[in-house]
């Protein structure tokens, strides 16, 4: 009998996940019911994902033996530890690796006395007045962190989005009460996630997500509008050393939390003196996972299984092929957005795209938005310019209800970055 899987999440990254398990029997829960996800599963449970107890109930009621753990919340919550209790094998770290994505102080602290490369300076503080009066007086300028999830929209950097004095009252105003402060890098972002169980790193394509929610890179940040990843493991303004660099990062971290497993990502920034660790995530990203997932040759089961079994993780083999994602979402995210409108998404007009659900309701009379994201396409191509226009094609009959960045893996943008880091070399 073949082994049954449980998945925990409604997002876009659950909607990649699910598809990359299309030939499992497959079972979900989350606190929206995802219409792509529905039509691939065998069941779907409304639940609180994370609810460690409902989460077991369900999944002991329909007999899995494997999960995957998609949002950080969940992990925060202990819904590894709670699966594990019951005898089902979870792919995600417990609650207590967890922290390095979860807690932020954990995070710095434990990459410091692990002396982790490219760690970058830091200080911690546990009341928002000496945070605040810490960045008032600090040389040079920095990013301004809550201690825990924000759900990508809690970071600030200074001499960027705001200034010192702006960013002191961001602090005092907020609702967080401890901060980490860091200095500030200058250079290109990039990601590395990395499947990992037994002690083995399996790395994948480097994607770059664009945060910002506008074009230009201009506005707030958002929990990512969208993402490209080229058809071999580098960037096109990476270096392959570069990459690998990036991948032994991750294996040093793996090695000093020594019982990790699940998708460690590891979010770089390339800078004129080399690769800083801007965080860690215990989990698939999102967008990440849409890029990275459909190019995906290696059979994503047999990697669960030898998780489970305590079995060498397999080589991943990936199609030689660009992806890029863009998201849409709803008016006045990520500040003031607006829900509850009914989402009316031509699946035929996204043509040779691939249609991902994300932070949407399906309901008996519809498909509905909820205040975050509600869709993305994706294109995979040869080349990131051929896979843009997929995906631009892909959105071209998006209501105007929905904001979409439309320069995500342009040529122009593209090239950008480029020049951005040969300009940093000093080439």
């Amino acid at each position: 009998m073949s082994d049954s899987v449980l998945l925990v999440g409604g997002g876009g990254r659950e909607h990649a996940i699910a598809r990359a398990l299309a030939d499992t029997e497959l079972y979900a829960c989350a606190s929206n019911r995802n219409p792509g996800i529905a039509r691939i599963a065998t069941d779907v449970e409304t639940l609180d994902e994370t609810d460690p107890a409902a989460v077991v109930e369900y999944a002991e009621s329909v007999g899995v033996s494997l999960a995957v753990i998609g949002p950080e919340a969940a992990l925060e919550a202990g819904v590894v530890d709670a699966l594990e209790d019951v005898g089902v094998y979870a792919f995600g770290p417990r609650q207590a690796d967890a922290r390095i994505e979860t807690d932020k102080t954990f995070q710095r602290e434990f990459m410091d006395e692990n002396d982790i490369t490219g760690t970058p300076e830091f200080a911690t503080f546990a009341d928002p007045d000496s945070a605040a009066e810490y960045v008032e007086s600090v040389e040079g300028h920095v990013a301004v962190k809550p201690r825990g999830l924000t759900g990508g929209k809690g970071v600030r950097v200074t001499g960027d989005q705001l200034s010192k004095p702006e960013a002191a009252t961001y602090i005092r105003n907020s609702d967080y009460e401890e901060w980490v402060i860091e200095e500030r890098l200058v250079g290109e972002e990039f990601t590395v996630q990395a499947f990992v169980a037994n002690g083995d790193v399996r790395g994948t394509p480097a994607v770059q997500d664009h945060k910002r929610a506008y074009e230009g890179d201009e506005g707030p940040n958002t929990g990512g509008m969208g993402s490209y990843s080229d058809a071999r493991f580098a960037l096109p303004f990476m270096t392959d050393e570069e990459y690998d660099e990036a991948l032994g990062i991750i294996q040093e971290t793996v090695e000093a939390l020594e019982d990790y497993r699940g998708i460690l990502y590891g979010q770089f920034m390339l800078t004129a003196e080399g690769l800083k660790v801007v965080e860690f995530n215990a989990r698939f990203g999102d967008p990440e996972a849409m890029n990275t997932l459909p190019v995906l040759e290696t059979d994503f089961l047999d990697v669960l299984g030898a998780a489970r079994d305590g079995e060498p993780l397999p080589e991943l083999a990936f199609a030689a092929q660009a992806t890029v994602c863009k998201y849409a979402v709803p008016a006045g995210y990520p500040t003031d957005p607006e829900d509850g409108a009914e989402v009316a998404v031509d699946e035929e007009s996204v043509g040779d795209g691939l249609l991902f659900y994300a932070s949407v309701d399906e309901r008996d009379d519809g498909i509905y938005t909820t205040t975050s994201r509600s869709f993305a396409v994706v294109g995979v191509a040869d080349s990131i310019d051929r896979a843009e226009r997929i995906a631009e094609d892909g959105l071209s009959d998006v209501d105007e209800g929905f904001h979409v960045r439309h320069d995500i893996g342009t040529e122009e943008l593209v090239q950008s970055r480029i020049d951005h880091m040969a300009e940093l070399r000093g080439e």
